[in-house]
């Protein structure tokens, strides 16, 4: 069953059911269940025996979550520690009113829905370290702007999450940047190319990555013109008539539950300190992990190719953690909160987070799984078999990369199975396509990372926006669609032509010419609407 086409099916299986469901443990259960009967099934064997083998590759490989080679999976378990670790700081945040007295401050000088949502889009590109902390980080400073404004949680996570992976995935000082050059280098190594360098050859793949530069001129424009497209609209209905900004009905992940008391005392560097502790603490931990392992006199792109990215996520929250805890401590002291108040605020940051870990564990698992049947493997052969005009090269990396990334819910593992493909292809057919690509596959990795339910970056970007997981998959997904149809389309010029800039000013050219057309219909919509009304 591995390696073929029945691969494919536990993943199509999960993702349609979370589309109709919209229950997500109970489709990535199901994905789970169905991979691991595909691992077992065996002609010779019975039914019973099949079923043994089904649940023991379950708890095999659930328990590989925690435990790998005997060893503890000490990333898996510090993504999940730094989850409860924010979730803390932001209770105690705010319990000291931080948030409260942000929001007031920012609401005099961000006096409109477009400016709450540019200013969340440039500090998305602003920290463009790593997607994981960016799509957290982010979320817990524009969430008090986003709600003075009344912009809906789906809306901010579709910011943050479109502004965290393409940022990331052109930034070579970044976790993605240092991952992508060394598997570039691998690459020129073994076709023998010698006519630029790994470092070189990526920064020249940067403006051929169609898709990034589509999705961050979608959203801005999105965020200026406030276009809602899709079940969008929905959702900033709700948010302008009702003043909700999430559905109260549905599960959102680091959203606080208990109503915690607030200090009326609150300061806006009761904020600011704690998030500027977790942002300098990650970050410096970032560098300090990484010259470690790569030695004195190491270059910064070695450092930031050698960083323990998890375990400087959990520095940095623990670091955030005491900041936020000495700032509530300073509210006890001025007798300003009961200190009773501490362990509710433990209790509901760690509960806060719960949703997104259960997600997080159920997507790892059923992403492990597909990774033994070979969904890849299989989806990369396709291209690999297939005699087409080398010119449309481009655009099927795009699309296979979209669809591998799509149903594997990674996109890093898209990158490493694909990228060597694109390269030994385009240097033996024509090795001028050779960096478009390449830069296909990051861009179509990306963008099916995007879509994805089952992808920790989409998780952890509803989670940092406390928007319920399938609202932020089903309000992302037509905005992704047409920023990837204006990829294709410049990638298809770029093959044929072999002209860079006229791939791009097409893509853009095309996005432009959708955020004026929704624009004005959303528009006239919106009037239709106040007129009923």
């Amino acid at each position: 069953m591995t390696n073929s086409i029945f691969s494919i099916l536990p993943p199509i299986l999960a993702i349609v059911m979370v589309i109709l469901t919209r229950r997500v443990l109970l489709s990535l259960g199901v994905g789970i269940v169905a991979s691991a009967l595909l691992l077992a099934i065996d002609a010779e064997d019975g039914l019973m025996s099949v079923l043994f083998r089904t649940v023991q590759k379950i708890f095999v490989t659930v328990k590989g979550i925690f435990i790998d080679g005997g060893q503890i999976n000490t990333w898996n378990v510090f993504i999940l520690l730094f989850l409860v670790l924010l979730g803390m700081i932001t209770a105690f945040i705010s319990i000291s009113g931080g948030s409260r007295a942000f929001g007031q401050w920012a609401m005099q000088r961000v006096k409109t829905k477009a400016g709450a949502q540019v200013v969340t889009g440039i500090m998305g590109i602003i920290i463009f370290i790593d997607d994981y902390f960016n799509a957290l980080a982010v979320g817990q400073i524009s969430k008090p702007i986003t709600d003075e404004q009344k912009v809906p949680r789906a809306k901010l996570a579709y910011i943050i999450d479109s502004t965290s992976a393409p940022i990331c995935v052109v930034s070579p000082v970044s976790s993605w940047g240092a991952y992508i050059i060394s598997l570039i280098a691998s690459i020129l190594v073994a076709n023998g190319m010698t006519d630029y360098t790994a470092f070189s050859a990526f920064i020249q793949m940067i403006p051929m990555n169609l898709y990034v530069w589509s999705a961050l001129l979608l959203v801005f424009l999105v965020s200026y013109r406030n276009i809602n497209i899709g079940p969008m609209k929905m959702h900033e209905n709700r948010a302008n008539q009702l003043g909700l900004v999430h559905d109260p009905e549905k599960a959102a992940p680091g959203e606080l539950k208990e109503d915690l008391p607030v200090s009326n005392e609150g300061r806006v560097r009761d904020l600011i300190w704690p998030i500027a502790a977790l942002m300098f603490g990650t970050i410096g931990a970032m560098v300090w992990t990484g010259y470690e392992a790569a030695g004195a006199g190491a270059s910064l792109l070695a450092i930031f190719e050698n960083t323990d990215v998890a375990k400087s996520l959990v520095i940095g929250g623990f670091i955030g953690f005491i900041v936020s805890v000495a700032i509530f401590a300073t509210h006890l002291h001025e007798k300003n909160m009961d200190k009773n108040v501490f362990m509710k605020g433990i209790i509901a940051g760690t509960t806060s987070m719960l949703p997104a870990i259960f997600i997080l564990l159920f997507a790892w698992t059923i992403a492990s799984l597909i990774g033994e049947l070979e969904t890849g493997t299989y989806l990369a052969s396709i291209v690999e078999n297939a005699n087409l005009n080398v010119a449309w090269l481009p655009v099927i990396l795009f699309i296979v990369a979209g669809i591998m990334a799509f149903s594997t819910g990674t996109s890093w593992g898209s990158f490493g199975i694909l990228l060597p493909i694109a390269g030994t292809i385009a240097a033996t057919t024509d090795v001028e396509l050779l960096l478009p690509s390449m830069a296909a596959v990051l861009a179509g990795s990306v963008f099916g990372d995007h879509c994805s339910p089952i992808s920790d970056t989409t998780i952890l970007s509803a989670t940092g926006a406390s928007c319920n997981h399938i609202d932020h998959v089903i309000t992302q997904l037509p905005y992704s669609l047409v920023a990837a149809a204006a990829s294709m389309i410049g990638y298809v010029f770029i093959g044929f032509t072999g002209i860079t800039w006229l791939g791009i000013v097409t893509s853009l050219l095309f996005i432009i010419l959708f955020a004026v057309f929704a624009g004005k219909k959303d528009s006239v919509s919106v009037n239709e609407e106040l007129q009923h009304d």
